[in-house]
């Protein structure tokens, strides 16, 4: 029987959520509350765009030139983002995970990311997703089944949507007081600054949204930290239209870093700024090199992250 391109359809639904989970990229295709969709989704036979939904592992965002050094020993992995001559967002991107276990508003999947060129470890990786009346759930662990510790790193990446219009129509809170400022041409990280001091081209601040406000024709692509959390260690981001309702996504201690991007596409206007990137991130871009905030995986060890997409 042929397959989607997408991979197994596992469809969940709990009271006003519906999702469905395509299992390429352990990828979260739709997401609906009430019937209205809360992230930018794609077609079942459809070669995933954009990484839309995907499950990030065992890094997040980019590493430089693709090379990198672990214990004391040069790696070199593939170039996926050959237009900046960066390695992106990880090996389990176009792995089909299987599933572990499933219920009408659960799913658990499973892949192993095998010992490779750049990547000489072996760690199994299991996402959770599970749907309640506070939204969907997700979790990433990484489990080192090899002999050797393995550096390791993750996140989600949805594009969420507040409701009609473009990303310009919403209003946008951030509760992160800094940003790390990148390379314009390959987005490479050049310094963690105070988002009242940096903003790009659009100036000074332009990138302060701890008080929510419209996002206007801001550009954002970075990763932002020193986040603000409740009594349980939870940050969130929230998008609204005018009439308040929206989308959010909020995430655990684990994730200490927040990458926010507009989805400009200027050579595709049809697809561009129609959703808000909103990706929390266990580590910041090139962690394998910097080594900021790297998880080490030795034998036999396990990370877990996790986040909640919800309506507003």
């Amino acid at each position: 029987m042929t397959r989607p391109l997408s991979g197994t359809q596992y469809e969940l639904r709990f009271g006003d959520y519906t999702a469905t989970i395509a299992s390429i990229g352990a990828s979260i295709r739709e997401l609906k509350y009430q019937g209205r969709d809360l992230v930018v989704g794609f077609d079942a036979d459809e070669m995933r765009p954009a990484y839309r939904g995907v499950s990030l592992a065992p890094w997040p965002n980019r590493i430089a030139d693709g090379r990198y050094t672990f214990a004391g020993v040069e790696q070199l992995v593939a170039l996926t983002e050959p237009e900046r001559g960066n390695a992106l967002h990880g090996l389990a991107t176009w792995l089909d995970f299987g599933a572990i276990e499933q219920t009408p508003s659960r799913v658990t999947l499973g892949a192993t990311i095998v010992a490779q060129l750049g990547y000489p470890h072996r760690v199994d990786v299991e996402v959770v997703f599970e749907l309640d009346e506070n939204g969907l759930h997700s979790a990433i662990t990484g489990l080192n089944t090899g002999a050797d510790a393995a550096p390791w790193g993750t996140a989600p990446h949805p594009y969420l949507v507040a409701g009609p219009g473009l990303v310009d129509d919403w209003t946008l809170l951030l509760p992160a007081a800094e940003v790390l400022e990148v390379t314009p041409d390959r987005l490479l990280p050049v310094g963690v600054a105070s988002v009242t001091a940096a903003g790009g081209s659009e100036g000074a601040g332009a990138w302060d949204f701890r008080e929510a406000r419209t996002i206007g024709q801001v550009f954002i692509d970075h990763a932002f930290t020193s986040l603000e959390r409740d009594a349980a260690g939870r940050s969130a981001v929230e998008v609204r239209t005018a009439d308040g309702s929206g989308v959010a996504i909020s995430w655990d201690s684990a994730c200490p870093w927040v990458q926010v991007h507009t989805a400009d596409k200027p050579e595709q206007p049809e697809i561009s700024r129609i959703g808000l990137a909103v990706e929390p991130m266990t580590c910041p871009p090139d962690a394998f090199n910097s080594g900021t905030d790297l998880v080490v995986l030795e034998p036999g060890e396990s990370h877990t992250a996790g986040w909640t997409i919800y309506a507003l």
